[in-house]
């Protein structure tokens, strides 16, 4: 079994990958996250028995109720409350993924020495990660400016033995599985339910899930549209490295140099045309899925700034005797960052779909919905259909919820980011995307058939070769969702096989 250790070093995109994947790597406070975690404790312990004024959060309630005193002993009641009051979510559950990776996160945030929670507390959240005791959480109720409080009250609830986690692949409640694992709850001390509340764990963890399928989904938007390109018999001359260099966006480059590699060797793209261009779908490759990687990077670089900061409130700094009441849980940059994300998703799918009808088209010697007998049967009429339909819900997923502010806490919090919204907007949106890719692949595949004997690049002719163990030429009607279904879990097989290339 190997292990990670927490705080040795910055988490990445690489890393957690393996760590959510991986059936033998388990995680670990490191020594310093350990030294970090104990002093900090220490230090607050002891300000709060000799500072004679109100610390927020610690010595006072919360939000508008900040200029209420609380006893001494009455600290642990009030972080008890908190947790409880705040598990307000609603919806659909978080995915158990997803709420894997919110634990890891709010583990790598706590063990920074930042934030003033028990060692035991930090300790319980890498004993749940490591037996897959994974909280139930909502999707809803997060305003995301105080932090993710409603999704990472649920997440807290199992510290004090509290609400419902799935364990064993079964959802039960927590005092069962406590029983089972003979763990005790965790009486947590003075600030610590803020500790936990507050942060950005519930938008960033949504976020990392959705730029690791943005990658994969830019690199498979590019391959399914070199196949499209040669199957509808394009040009390459676009993808010339001189046009690239007077414009010389990063992901433009990227794009045309890469499908440069994808056709090379292919009779198709070589062979003389007749058209002097193609339609913008194709022509504008570079430009289109170039504009996504480029905001796909920048968000890129922003979770994984998020990720390895510290985002709850107040903040503790023992060796300058200060504690700070700020905003690092405000999720304005990833709310901005996730609806410019789901744009650029959208825009890959709007565009694939562009080329998909295309296909169907009946031009440069395809039939007219690529079969051979049109009339008789519809072919791959529908599933442009289909394709569309998920591109409008796109459209109106990518309504940017980062313009939107609604008050709360009877004005103290003035100002809020709706990230978590953003979040989970952008996640369904890559959903969407890549399922609409897997509707060009279909109607690609079929387009190449109609070019025999001539062959597209070896790169490509082997990627077709082993769709077609999946998923055969249609040479009548048949039923085609369960097709659709078998192109998008051909999709996930293929990005698996190169996903070295992917996340590099």
């Amino acid at each position: 079994m190997k292990t990670f250790y927490i705080s040795s070093k910055p988490l990445d995109f690489a890393t957690i990958d393996e760590l959510l994947k991986s059936n033998d790597q388990q995680i670990a406070l490191s020594e310093t996250a350990i030294e970090r975690i104990v002093k900090c404790r220490k230090y607050l312990d002891e300000k709060i028995k000799n500072y004679p004024h109100p610390i927020y959060g610690v010595t006072t309630g919360f939000g508008a109720l900040c200029n209420v005193s609380i006893s001494f002993e009455e600290l642990t009641t009030l972080q008890k409350n908190l947790v409880m009051s705040h598990a307000c979510g609603m919806g659909d559950e978080v995915p158990k993924q997803i709420v894997k990776l919110m634990l890891l996160l709010k583990i790598q945030s706590l063990s920074q020495g930042h934030s003033g929670v028990q060692l035991a507390t930090v300790q319980r959240l890498v004993d749940m990660f490591n037996h897959n005791v994974l909280p139930v959480i909502y999707q809803q109720g997060s305003l995301g400016a105080s932090g993710d409080l409603s999704p990472l009250a649920h997440l807290s609830l199992p510290l004090i033995g509290m609400g419902e986690v799935y364990f064993e692949e079964k959802k039960r409640s927590t005092s069962e599985v406590f029983k089972i694992l003979n763990w005790q709850p965790i009486e947590l001390h003075s600030k610590e339910g803020l500790a936990l509340l507050n942060g950005t764990q519930f938008m960033a963890a949504y976020g990392v899930i959705t730029v690791m399928e943005a990658l994969k989904i830019s690199y498979t938007a590019d391959v399914i549209g070199a196949l499209s390109l040669d199957a509808f018999d394009g040009r390459i001359e676009p993808f010339h490295p001189l046009i690239q260099q007077i414009r010389p966006h990063k992901g433009q480059e990227i794009t045309a140099k890469r499908f440069r590699t994808l056709l090379e060797g292919s009779q198709l793209i070589n062979r003389p045309k007749q058209h002097v261009q193609d339609p913008y779908s194709f022509r504008c490759i570079p430009q289109v899925h170039g504009a996504s990687k480029d905001t796909i990077e920048y968000v890129a670089q922003v979770i994984n700034r998020e990720i390895n900061a510290v985002t709850d409130n107040p903040t503790i700094f023992p060796d300058e005797d200060l504690i700070i009441s700020a905003g690092n849980f405000h999720g304005q940059p990833l709310a901005i960052s996730l609806d410019n994300l789901s744009i650029a998703l959208a825009e890959l799918g709007n565009i694939s779909e562009r080329r998909t009808y295309q296909l169907l088209s009946g031009k440069r010697g395809l039939p007219p919905f690529l079969v051979k007998h049109p009339g008789l049967n519809s072919g791959f009429m529908i599933p442009q259909y289909t394709a569309a339909s998920i591109v409008n819900q796109n459209k109106i997923l990518c309504t940017p919820a980062s313009v939107d502010s609604i008050e709360s806490s009877q004005g103290q919090e003035d100002h809020v980011s709706m990230g978590a919204n953003a979040a989970t907007k952008a996640y369904k949106v890559a959903q969407n995307t890549k399922k609409i890719l897997a509707i060009e692949l279909f109607n690609a595949a079929q387009a190449l058939e109609f070019r025999r004997p001539l062959t597209t690049s070896p790169f490509l002719e082997k990627m077709v070769a082993e769709y077609r163990q999946r998923v055969l030429f249609l040479e009548n009607d048949d039923v085609m969702y369960n097709k659709i279904q078998q192109s998008l879990e051909f999709i996930d097989t293929f990005i698996e096989q190169h996903i070295g290339e992917i996340l590099m």
